[in-house]
């Protein structure tokens, strides 16, 4: 028996308001009105597919090192690199086990997520071991445009294994299908969308009943006893209109979270999987849906220990967290949607020497310091000689990760003459609880709670955007706890 055994979700805490998109456009277009409900999730200027997978990541599987996986699968369209393997990062961040880990990259469709699921699942079904997905998506979109008021960012992690499974998988069935909704064709941007009745009515209306049904008739489960219908869209009137059309009670349908979060594409239809897993009960069907190019159908059954285990935060968490964010312009300029002059300390050269980055990963990539076995000080970065002045022993120290222990603000600085995406630049001394200290970036701070003897964890972040040869530096920065 194989299925789900943990879960994991992560939103950026801004929350941009669809109003203040449609307040700024609809002189161009009146229509955006009638999509400006809600929010949707904005990444900061630091985060990216990357980033809100480590976040999704930790939150199912916590950040104890040395975790040993089988396989680790990214999913996404909208991944920072082309060529370079963004799993490995992930696996690097997480400072998983690496002497055997399968890692891949699955991209180039909505239902990318999905497949890497079913792929996972077969390597759990081959005994090889557990396998983590996570699905992660930060797409771009053009101003004033329907997926600019509907798009939003965010991730998800599944985890799949043989034991303490939280949903077992009953079966599941993929029909690929070449129906173009929309594209984005190579070295562009944005996506291409086609009109939205062809696209329900001929695609989410008929390609997904012909696998739903046919997946149903394989288990000889009725789809009156499907208790979960997560159906991924970004049009609103789809799940109900299948739930009707295939049968399922009316509380199948999921909330989309389309007024909340938006449509995270890849991500979506395992961040509504996991948002449905702290819904279900022990017993439950909950049958989950990819489609894009084709359409996967995976139903899973609860086991009774869906009631007891829960994710660090989860979806709920997520959610409850968010920040309204008003300012449009910012919206922009963190997703460079817009050409702003940002002064002459922006044009430094911030080439990366990939030899050195090589060398020092595990600090840049794992955030692992320093033990001295002498006198158990704890140090950052790791190095010879040990800090404590008491000892000084020479090459006594053992590897010791930090990305999973908080710390205090010693001593903090909000400079306004350093360049920042999101001026002032807060930097600042971090006393770690289990010993060490390091200067270290701030992000996400909030001007009127923030001072000294603050409470922060340490979370996976861009560093710098090398905008002349398009490479992003990634490292730590501290994040205050709330």
């Amino acid at each position: 028996m194989i299925g789900i055994t943990a879960y994991g979700a992560y939103v950026p805490r801004a929350r941009l308001q669809k109003q203040v998109i449609a307040d700024a456009n609809a002189w161009f277009d009146s229509g955006l009105r009638g999509l400006a409900k809600g929010e949707k999730a904005m990444c900061n200027w630091d985060e990216d597919t990357i980033t809100m997978a480590t976040e999704a990541f930790s939150d199912a599987m916590g950040r104890a090192p040395g975790q040993k996986l089988a396989a680790v699968i990214l999913a996404s369209t909208s991944l920072p690199f082309a060529d370079r393997q963004n799993s490995v990062v992930l696996a690097e961040a997480m400072n998983l086990d690496t002497t055997n880990l399968r890692t891949m990259d699955v991209t180039c469709s909505q239902r990318a997520s999905t497949s890497a699921l079913l792929s996972a699942l077969d390597v759990a079904a081959a005994g090889r071991g557990d396998a983590v997905v996570v699905a992660s998506e930060h797409r771009l979109s053009k101003c004033a445009s329907r997926e600019e008021m509907l798009y939003g960012d965010g991730a998800a992690a599944i985890a799949v294994g043989r034991d303490n499974l939280l949903a077992e998988l009953v079966d599941s069935i993929s029909q690929p299908v070449d129906f173009v909704d929309h594209y984005r064709a190579e070295g562009r941007d944005y996506d291409v969308g086609w009109e939205e009745r062809w696209v329900r009515d001929e695609g989410y209306l008929k390609i997904v009943p012909r696998a739903v049904t046919a997946l149903l008739e394989r288990t000889g489960v009725a789809a009156a006893d499907i208790a979960h219908f997560v159906m991924p869209t970004d049009q609103s009137t789809v799940p109900g209109t299948l739930v009707k059309q295939l049968g399922m009670p009316g509380t199948a349908a999921t909330d989309n979270l389309l007024q909340t979060v938006g449509s995270t594409g890849t991500a979506h239809p395992l961040l509504l999987l996991a948002h449905r897993l702290e819904q279900a009960k022990p017993g439950d069907l909950l049958l989950v849906v990819g489609f894009g190019q084709g359409c996967d159908a995976l139903l899973f059954r609860a086991t009774a220990r869906v009631a007891t285990w829960k994710p660090a935060r989860g979806v709920s968490g997520a959610l409850a967290a968010g920040v309204a964010e008003t300012n449009y312009n910012k919206f922009q300029s963190f997703n460079n949607l817009i050409e702003k002059e940002l002064g002459k300390r922006s044009e430094l050269d911030k080439n990366a020497f990939l030899s050195a980055m090589y060398r020092n990963r595990a600090l840049a990539n794992s955030f692992i310091g320093g033990k001295c076995t002498s006198c158990q000080t704890v140090q950052i970065p790791k190095a010879h000689y040990c800090v404590n002045p008491e000892c000084g022993a020479y090459d006594t120290q053992e590897p010791y990760p930090l990305s999973g222990q908080q710390g205090k603000v010693a001593t903090w600085t909000a400079d306004r003459l350093t360049f920042d995406f999101n001026p002032p630049a807060y930097f600042g001394l971090v006393v770690f609880d289990c010993g060490g200290r390091l200067m270290m970036d701030m992000t996400e701070v909030d001007p009127a709670t923030f001072d000294t003897g603050a409470t922060v964890s340490v979370h996976f972040r861009i560093k710098q955007i090398d905008s002349q040869r398009g490479f992003r530096k990634y490292f730590w920065k501290a994040v205050p706890v709330r």
